[in-house]
C-alpha cells in the first residue's frame, strides 16, 4: 500500500511552494487537485503522473467529498505516492479533516505538507502585518456564512485588537459590511480586499467597513482583512491606540519600545 500526501499548494505563486511539496509533486504517481491550484503550480507535477481535477467551480462539485475520500483510499492500494493537492494550506478551510479520517479508518499511511494560506499571502501583498503589536494582538480566520448558516459565526467575539481574515467573502460586500456593523465594528475601521494573492492577476483594494458596500467587486479567489492593521496609515491609528491605553511617562516609554 502506498502513502497519501495532503499538500498545500499555497496561494498560486509556484515559488511559494515548500521544497518538500515541490519534491513530492515531482515524484508523484497520481495527483488529485482542487480547482484553486494554479496552472503554474500544476506544472511542477511529474510528467509521468496521472492528474485528476476534483475541484469545485461556480458552486458545482465534480465529485462529492465522500467520492474523493474513496478515491484516495483506492489509489493508495495501487500507487506508491498519492498526492492530494489543495490550494493554500490543507488545514485551513480545506476539508482535510474528513480526508484524514477516511485514511485513518482505512489504515492508509498519510502525511500533511503545510502550505502558505491565503491570509498570509494577502497580508504580504498589501504590505501589512496581521499582528502589529501596537494595534492587534490576535487574528481570527473565518469564512463568510450565508443562508441558514449565517448565525454560525459569533461576530460579537471581535475586539478592537482583533485582525479578521475573512476567506471567501463573495461579491455581496454590502452584506459583509452590514454583518460587521451589526457586530459593533465602526464604519471607519480599515479593511483591505486582495484578489488573486501572489498571482499575476493580483489586485489590492483599500477600503473601510462603511465604504465596503460601494466598492467595485474583485474577482475570486479573494480575501478580506479587517482591522486596524489594514491601513496604509498605521502610524495614525497606533497613536490613537496609545492615547487610549496609556498616558504621560508610560505613553512615552511604550512609544519608545515600539520604535
Amino acid at each position: 500500500m502506498g502513502k497519501v500526501y495532503l499538500i498545500g499548494a499555497g496561494p498560486g505563486d509556484p515559488e511559494l511552494l515548500t521544497l518538500k511539496a515541490a519534491r513530492l509533486l515531482a515524484q508523484a504517481d497520481i495527483v488529485l487537485h482542487d480547482a484553486l491550484v494554479s496552472r503554474e503550480v500544476l506544472a511542477n507535477i511529474s510528467s509521468r503522473a496521472e492528474v485528476i481535477d476534483v475541484g469545485k467551480r461556480y458552486g458545482k462539485k465534480l465529485l462529492t467529498q465522500e467520492e474523493i475520500n474513496a478515491l484516495l483510499v483506492t489509489y493508495a492500494a495501487s500507487r506508491e505516492t498519492v498526492v492530494r493537492l489543495k490550494g493554500g494550506d490543507p488545514s485551513i478551510f480545506g476539508r482535510a479533516a474528513e480526508e484524514l479520517e477516511a485514511l485513518r479508518n482505512a489504515k492508509v499511511e498519510f502525511e500533511v505538507v503545510p502550505g502558505v494560506t491565503a491570509a498570509l499571502a494577502a497580508a504580504a501583498a498589501s504590505g501589512i502585518s496581521l499582528t502589529d503589536r501596537r494595534v492587534a494582538s490576535q487574528v481570527l480566520l473565518t469564512t463568510f456564512s450565508r443562508g441558514p448558516n449565517a448565525s454560525v459565526m459569533d461576530w460579537g467575539c471581535l475586539t478592537p485588537a482583533t485582525t479578521l481574515a475573512l476567506y471567501m467573502p463573495g461579491l455581496e460586500y454590502a452584506e459583509v459590511a452590514h454583518r460587521l456593523a451589526d457586530a459593533g465594528l465602526p464604519a471607519d475601521l480599515p479593511c483591505v480586499i486582495v484578489s488573486g494573492a501572489s498571482g499575476a492577476q493580483q489586485q489590492v483594494r483599500w477600503s473601510s467597513v462603511g465604504a465596503l458596500a460601494s466598492e467595485e467587486k474583485l474577482p475570486a479567489p479573494a480575501l478580506m482583512i479587517v482591522g486596524r492593521v489594514a491601513s496604509q496609515q498605521i502610524g495614525e491609528i497606533s497613536d490613537s491606540f496609545w492615547r487610549g491605553e496609556a498616558s504621560g511617562t508610560a505613553l512615552e516609554q511604550q512609544k519608545a519600545s515600539v520604535s
